[in-house]
């Protein structure tokens, strides 16, 4: 599978009818899924439809879906409404039992508010369904293009995490390479605070030389670091490999680099190692930043 972005933008339009349409959505990146709809009001009842297919496209990302419906041609109707023509009717007889006055004309009572209500014509039940089916299908459109989108440019991102990672390795190598990790530099090191703690004038404490011997040494290993960092490397290229929804799993990696890479610094008992070690820790936060846009 191939890795996908968080980011995205994708349109689909197209007409039903007297009815034109448009779907635009768009994601960004989120710690979960997170679906934001906007929907005319005559076509709310399709939103647990429109939240599956989303749900079935993409896996993480608050995706913004808005779909527009306006119709262009509708067709009007004319509508007599009786009660209210009844009713002025019957007004008109009683005033021409009390006065002299002539019946009123038809222009007169079609021009009395109420009487004729001039409304769009309802769309049929099938004209209806017709729309949602085609409104559903450009939505699985839009969708199609989004995830495209996201393809390309998670493409993108694996390409420079792949860069990323090759930087980490090269530094880890740096690391182990590094002469202060030979034995008689650790030695030399070692040698150096037993002269501190032997200074004339101070007094000599076997079991704190003993003590600072061990620290030292202590300090200097940094071999399951770099073993760890090794093992990380190779998890983190696999899944980038694998690909599909792996943008947890990376970022968890993202963690052990940077929790590794910390001790790496805390234990260079050598200027070029932690010098070494900033480096890292530089790639490793790039690393980091990457991987927060990725499904």
């Amino acid at each position: 599978m191939a890795l996908s972005s968080m980011t995205g933008f994708s349109r689909a339009e197209g007409v039903t009818g007297a009815t034109v349409w448009a779907w635009e959505i768009k994601s960004v990146n989120s710690k979960g899924l997170d679906v934001k709809l906007r929907l005319p009001p005559s076509l709310d009842a399709a939103e647990p439809m429109v939240r599956q297919k989303v749900a079935a496209a993409v896996t993480r990302g608050s995706v913004f879906a808005s779909l527009s419906a306006k119709r262009e041609t509708a067709t009007t109707e004319i509508r007599i409404n009786e009660a209210v023509l009844a009713q002025v009717a019957e007004a008109a007889r009683q005033i021409a039992e009390r006065i002299d006055a002539r019946a009123p004309a038809i222009d007169g009572l079609l021009a009395i508010k109420g009487v004729i209500d001039i409304v769009e014509a309802e769309e049929s039940e099938e004209e209806k369904a017709r729309l949602l089916a085609d409104v559903l299908a450009g939505l699985d459109t839009a969708l199609a293009r989004l995830v495209e989108m996201r393809r390309g440019e998670g493409a993108a991102l694996g390409t420079i995490l792949t860069d990323r990672l090759a930087e980490i390795a090269a530094l880890k190598r740096e690391a182990e390479e590094n002469p202060c990790r030979r034995p008689e530099a650790i030695k030399a090191k070692i040698a150096e605070q037993i002269a501190a703690l032997l200074e004339p004038g101070r007094n000599f404490d076997p079991d704190r030389l003993h003590q600072e011997a061990l620290m030292f040494a202590s300090k200097a290993d940094i071999r399951e670091e770099l073993d760890r960092l090794d093992a990380h490397v190779a998890a983190a290229a696999k899944l980038i490999a694998d690909g599909g929804a792996v943008g947890r799993k990376l970022d968890f990696l993202a963690q052990e680099f940077n929790r590794e890479t910390n001790t790496l610094c805390s234990k260079a008992n050598d200027v070029t190692l932690t010098a070494t070690g900033l480096a890292l820790k530089a790639v490793v936060e790039q690393f980091r930043e990457q991987v927060q846009n990725l499904e």
